[in-house]
């Protein structure tokens, strides 16, 4: 239990500590002034024995535990909430602006992730990063959640495709370092040491972090898996966010006009090493669900339960019944 004015607990204290001593002297000085005019009864007490005080001593408890009320007593109890960092993970590479899920995959897209930002509490830290052949957070994790929205809205489609580099970019974003896989990784930088070990690196254990990545699917990058291994050795579920269609659309590159698909196989890989799941969503329909699908962990958390009015009601109740007694027994109020 804790207190958030402990002086005002000694100070009650005292106080009902000295209304004690003062009952106690002026029953001692009652029993002697009767006991000298000969009215006790057999065996020395007083007529009425102790209950005669019963009323006095209810009284007497009531201050006290009015007294712990006004320290401000708190007891801290486990609370479940839905806390943490959530990364939204958005691809911006050229085949996002086929418009095979209106107006376009990467419009759809955004809509959608506003809309999740708009559904989660203030005591989820939310990132936003962007990623096509490379990526970049846009947005670090914050519970300003305006900085994620802003973020969303400055997306433009670019380039190609690196789920591996989201990945990646999306744990450093969590960890605040930079995070990287080693000599194969194309999202590490170029001067890393050729002898850099081909094992998942320890980032640490972040089990109250979520990526919910936004894409197509298609990718050009290596060391998707691997990423993903690294995803799930640090606890970071990725929730993946298929957007297009398995029949897919033509896109505008360079010049060039190239058929795009959604690759449904490769986002559920992902989702599925991780401990996430795979949300299809070949329409806009759906993807303004998306929020209500995705289930983000619940946290345990030591908060605060304020005291105060349970104890001023059982004060009160005391003091009433220690007043009633009192009128019961002697006829008047004190």
């Amino acid at each position: 239990m804790t207190l958030s004015s402990p002086l005002l607990l000694v100070a009650g204290l005292l106080v009902t500590a000295a209304l004690a001593w003062a009952a106690v002297v002026s029953a001692r000085r009652r029993v002697a002034a009767l006991t000298a005019a000969g009215l006790t009864a057999a065996g020395g007490t007083v007529a009425g024995g102790r209950r005669a005080y019963l009323g006095a001593g209810l009284t007497i408890a009531g201050v006290g535990i009015l007294a712990i009320a006004t320290a401000g007593p708190a007891a801290m109890v486990p609370v479940p909430r839905t806390a943490g960092t959530v990364i939204l993970a958005i691809d911006v590479s050229n085949s996002m602006g086929a418009d095979d899920v209106a107006p376009t995959r990467l419009a759809a897209a955004q809509r959608a992730a506003r809309a999740f930002v708009a559904a989660q509490p203030g005591s989820v830290d939310i990132g936003v990063v962007a990623f096509e052949r490379g990526a970049l957070t846009t947005a670090r994790p914050d519970a300003d959640h305006s900085v994620a929205l802003k973020a969303i809205d400055r997306l433009k489609v670019t380039g190609g495709t690196s789920l591996g580099a989201a990945i990646m970019a999306s744990l450093s974003a969590i960890t605040g370092k930079q995070v990287a896989l080693g000599r194969d990784d194309d999202t590490a930088p170029d001067t890393a040491p050729d002898t850099a070990p081909d094992t998942a690196p320890d980032i640490g254990y972040w089990p109250s972090a979520t990526i919910v990545m936004f894409s197509d699917g298609q990718n050009q990058g290596p060391d998707l898996e691997r990423a993903a291994q690294v995803a799930q050795k640090a606890g970071v579920r990725i929730h993946t966010v298929g957007v297009g269609t398995t029949a897919g659309a033509t896109v505008q590159v360079d010049g060039y006009h190239l058929q795009t698909s959604l690759e449904e196989d490769t986002l559920t890989l992902i989702a599925q090493t991780t401990g996430g799941a795979y949300h299809p969503a070949s329409d806009a329909a759906r993807l303004d669900g998306i929020a209500d699908t995705i289930d983000l962990r619940l946290t345990v958390s030591d908060e605060p339960l304020p005291l105060a009015g349970a104890l001023i009601g059982l004060a009160l109740a005391l003091l009433t019944a220690g007043a009633a007694l009192t009128v019961l027994r002697s006829g008047r109020v004190i």
